[in-house]
C-alpha cells in the first residue's frame, strides 16, 4: 500500500494502524545497486542527503511574538534561506549556512492580529478591545506598551477570543500561503506551510500542523485554534476532515512534553477516560514525529527516569509546567519525554494493537524572533526581549508567580534542528519523508547520522564508504520496522556518524533500546555501540569521559579528541524474540562553548557559577521497531 493512499484511507476511516506504518517496500530497496554498472552511484533511488530545516518558528504574525518582535513572515523565509536580516533591536543577523527548508508556524490563535493591530487595520480598530490595546500600544509610554503585550498574552488562556474576526484571519492565513508558495522553490529551498495550535497553555500540548501542499489546499481550511477546541482529540478529528474534503495531507508534531507536567503522554483521553483504539489510531495517524529539542529544553530522556544515563540530565526544565502556575512532581515525568513515551507506546500496543506513540525525532527553535538559529555563537533567543546585549542571560524569559520558578535567560537551550532523509528538496518529498518518520533530531549541529536495521549486517559493512546502499539493501531506515527475527537471529544495526565540519568531533554513538520485559514491565538499556580513542568499557558497559578542551574563557576549544566520524554495526546481546521492542541511535559530541560561553567572552561580563557554560551537542535518530511473530 502506497503511503498517499493509506492517508487517504486513514481520512475516510478504511484503514488500520498497522497499515499506515511505514515499511521499506521492495521498490525502495530495489536498484539500490548497480551491478550491471561501473557507477556505484548509478541507479540509486533512496535518500542521499540529509535536509535541514526548523518546523517550528514564530514571526510577528503570532500573537505573543508579535508583542515584541518586528520580523515579517517573509524576512523568515529570507533568513532561513541564507539572507542577512536587521533583528527588531537593530543587530545584523545572518546563518553560518542556509536552510533547507522551513515552516513558519504562527500561532492559529487569532491568527494574523499583531500586524493588523500595529497597523491600524479598520476590522480591528472597529473591536473595542483591539481599540484600546492599539492605543496602548501606539502611545509612546514604554511601560504601557509592555503591561498590554502581556495582557494580550495572558488573553490566550481564555475560553474565547477576546477579537474574534474570522474575515482578518482568513485574510492573514492566505496572504501567508501565498508567501509561502512565493518562497518555495523546489530543489532549492522548501516553504512548507504551517501553524500552531497552542492548547492548555500552561501545560503545552502544543502541536505544529505541517501540509504537504500548497496554497490551494490549504486555503480550503484556516487554522484550528484552542478557541475552536482544546482537546488534540479535536484537531486530529479536524485534520482528518481536511483530507478527506480536500484529498489534502497534513500531519502534526507535538513538542515541549517535559512542560506538559505529565499530559503530553498520558495513557488516558483527553478528559481522563480510557484511552481507546479510535483515538490512539487518529494519533498514530497524524503525529509521525515528536519535536525532541528545543529552546525550551530537552524532552529525550530525564535523570529520574534513566538514572543509569549519564547524558540525560541535558538542558533539563523540570521545575513547573510553562507559566509556573503548577510545580512538577516527580510522578509527572514518565508522561513528558520521548523515551519513557516511546516505552509507553508499547505497552498501550499490547492491550489496544496500536501504539499511539510511534514517533520519529525532530528538533526545533521555537524562536518569537524571526529567525531559526539554532548554532550556539550564532543564538538570538527565545522571544526579541532577549536579543543578544550584556545582560541578557539574567532577564526573565517566561515569568511565574513564584520567582524561584521564573525561567531567565541563561536557561535557554540553543534550539534543535530537524535532519529529513528525503530524496529531493519538495515539500512533498520531505513531507513523505517525515511520514516515514526517517528523520533525526539535533540540539543544533549538523552531524551526519545513518541508522539502519536488520538481520544481515556484518563488520565489513563498515569498510564501505557508501553505507546507504548496504543499509537499504540490506534492513530499513530509521522510523522502520522489523519484522519477527529469523531463528536463533537477533536485531543488527549498521550505523555511522560524521562530524559537523564547523563543531566539535565525535565522542561515542550509543543505541537506546527499549522493551516489555517477560512481567510485562517495561525496560530501557543504553549501549556504547562505538566511540573514539583507545577507551574501553568497565564491566558495566559504562565508557570513561573523552576529556574536555573547552577554553571557558576565550569561548573556544580544539578537536584533539574525539574522532571525525565513528560508524560500526552493533548487535542486541540481550535479545528475546518474544519482546517487543524499539532502538534508536544517540550520538554525542564532545564538549564545546555554550552560547552562553560566547556571550561571556563577547561582552566581557562575568556569570555566575550556576550559568552552565559547556555543552555536549547530541543527535536522536527515529527509532527501528521490532515487533515479534503473531501468535
Amino acid at each position: 500500500m502506497t503511503l498517499r493512499l493509506a492517508a487517504c484511507l486513514a481520512a475516510l476511516g478504511m484503514v488500520t494502524a498497522e497499515a499506515q506504518e511505514y515499511t521499506t517496500e521492495q521498490e525502495d530497496t530495489e536498484a539500490v545497486l548497480a551491478p550491471d554498472g561501473f557507477s556505484p552511484y548509478a541507479g540509486r533511488n533512496f535518500p542521499q542527503v540529509p535536509l535541514w530545516g526548523d518546523s517550528h518558528l514564530h514571526t510577528m504574525v503570532s500573537v505573543d511574538a508579535g508583542t515584541m518582535t518586528r520580523l515579517t513572515q517573509e524576512q523568515a523565509f529570507r533568513f532561513a534561506r541564507g539572507e542577512e536580516v536587521t533583528t527588531t533591536h537593530g543587530l545584523r543577523a545572518k546563518l553560518s549556512r542556509p536552510l533547507d527548508w522551513l515552516v513558519v508556524s504562527d500561532h492559529a490563535e487569532m491568527y494574523g492580529l499583531m500586524p493588523q493591530l500595529l497597523a491600524g487595520d479598520g476590522q480591528v480598530l472597529a473591536n473595542e478591545q483591539g481599540r484600546l490595546w492599539y492605543e496602548a500600544l501606539t502611545s509612546g509610554d514604554p511601560q504601557l506598551a509592555f503591561d498590554t503585550a502581556m495582557e494580550i498574552v495572558a488573553s490566550l488562556s481564555d475560553d474565547t477570543p477576546p477579537i474574534d474576526n474570522p474575515k482578518a484571519i482568513k485574510h492573514a492565513w492566505e496572504d501567508y500561503t501565498a508567501l509561502a508558495d512565493s518562497y518555495n522553490e523546489p530543489g532549492i529551498f522548501s516553504a512548507i506551510i504551517g501553524y500552531e495550535y497552542t492548547t492548555e497553555g500552561a501545560n503545552n500540548l502544543h502541536r505544529n500542523v505541517l501540509f504537504r501542499d500548497g496554497r490551494f489546499r490549504a486555503n480550503q481550511t484556516l487554522p484550528f485554534s484552542q478557541y475552536d477546541s482544546k482537546n488534540p482529540e479535536d484537531l486530529w478529528a479536524y485534520l482528518a476532515d481536511y483530507e478527506a474534503r480536500t484529498g489534502g495531507e497534513v500531519l502534526a508534531i507535538a513538542h515541549n512534553g517535559n512542560l506538559s507536567n505529565g499530559r503530553m503522554f498520558s495513557f488516558n483521553a483527553y478528559d481522563g477516560s480510557e484511552l481507546t483504539e479510535e483515538i490512539a489510531s487518529l494519533r498514530a495517524r497524524f503525529e509521525p514525529l515528536y519535536e525532541a529539542t528545543q529552546i525550551k529544553g530537552d524532552g529525550e530522556a530525564h535523570p529520574f527516569l534513566s538514572p543509569d544515563d549519564e547524558f540525560a540530565d541535558f538542558d533539563t526544565w523540570d521545575a513547573a509546567n510553562l507559566n509556573g502556575t503548577e510545580v512538577k512532581e516527580p510522578e509527572m515525568l514518565a508522561g513528558e519525554y520521548a523515551r519513557e513515551a516511546l516505552k509507553r507506546g508499547l505497552r498501550i500496543e499490547q492491550d489496544l494493537g496500536v501504539n499511539p506513540f510511534k514517533f520519529g525525532m525532530v528538533g526545533a527553535t521555537d524562536a518569537h524572533t524571526g529567525m531559526a538559529t539554532a548554532q550556539e555563537d550564532n543564538f538570538f533567543g527565545k522571544h526579541s526581549g532577549v536579543e543578544p546585549e550584556p545582560g541578557r542571560w539574567e532577564h526573565v524569559v517566561i515569568e511565574a508567580p513564584d520567582p524561584d520558578l521564573t525561567i531567565y535567560g541563561w536557561k535557554q537551550a540553543a534550539g534543535g534542528l530537524g535532519a529529513v532523509w528525503a530524496r529531493e528538496n519538495t515539500r512533498a518529498a520531505i513531507f513523505d519523508a517525515m511520514m516515514r518518520k526517517e528523520t533525526y533530531a539535533t540540539t543544533g549541529s549538523r552531524m551526519l547520522v545513518r541508522f539502519f536495521g536488520g538481520y544481515d549486517f556484518t563488520d565489513e559493512d563498515t569498510l564501505s564508504r557508501l553505507p546507504a546502499d548496504l543499509g537499504y539493501a540490506k534492513g530499513v531506515p530509521m522510523g522502520g520496522n522489523l519484522s519477527a527475527a529469523p531463528d536463533g537471529e537477533a536485531p543488527n544495526f549498521l550505523f555511522v556518524a560524521l562530524k559537523d565540519s564547523i563543531s566539535g568531533n565525535l565522542d561515542r554513538i550509543q543505541i537506546v533500546k527499549g522493551w516489555i520485559d517477560a512481567n510485562g514491565e517495561t525496560q530501557e538499556k543504553i549501549y556504547n555501540a562505538a566511540w573514539s580513542g583507545d577507551r574501553e568499557l568497565d564491566a558495566d558497559g559504562k565508557l570513561p569521559e573523552v576529556g574536555n578542551t573547552v577554553d571557558v574563557a576565550n569561548a573556544t576549544w580544539t578537536n584533539t579528541i574525539g574522532a571525525p566520524e565513528l560508524i560500526g554495526v552493533w548487535e542486541d546481546p540481550d535479545f528475546d524474540p518474544a519482546q517487543p521492542a524499539f532502538y534508536y541511535a544517540r550520538v554525542i559530541e564532545i564538549p564545546t562553548p555554550r552560547w552562553t560561553a560566547y556571550e561571556a567572552k563577547r561582552f566581557g561580563i562575568e556569570m555566575p557559577d550556576e550559568v552552565p557554560m559547556i555543552t555536549t551537542e547530541r543527535a536522536y535518530t527515529s527509532p527501528i521497531w521490532y515487533t515479534p511473530a503473531a501468535e
